[in-house]
């Protein structure tokens, strides 16, 4: 299995980005996604996840109403739809990719740069 995540780049602060992740592989959509972060200095932290099952999603409170995920099976896709970003958002983001059980996240992408500018 391979995650490419791309999408990242350098924005002002209040804009969006959206990244997407590609996953090779079969039968995506049993798997869960999630994206996760690592800030300069900190560690890797959860930022969103959708289920395979019935799409839930879950968010960290940092960024509730603000981030989307969503993923699209037909195409292996999994997209994070980022508004309002602020500097505090700056960080590599890392797609992943859960088991089967949908229990843990057992396949990580590259990650992609994300630069907010104030």
């Amino acid at each position: 299995v391979q995650l490419q995540a791309s999408g990242g780049g350098l924005v002002q602060a209040g804009g969006s980005l959206r990244l997407s992740c590609a996953a090779s592989g079969r039968a995506f959509s049993r798997y869960g996604m999630g994206w996760f972060r690592q800030a300069p200095g900190k560690e890797r932290e959860f930022v969103a996840g959708i289920s395979w099952s019935d799409r839930t999603t879950k968010y960290a409170d940092s960024v509730k109403g603000r981030f989307i995920i969503s993923r699209d099976n037909a195409k292996n896709l999994a997209y994070l739809q980022m508004n309002s970003l602020n500097p505090d958002d700056t960080a590599v983001y890392y797609c992943a990719r859960t088991n089967y059980g949908g229990t843990e996240y057992v396949y990580w992408g590259q990650g992609t740069l994300v630069t907010v500018s104030s």
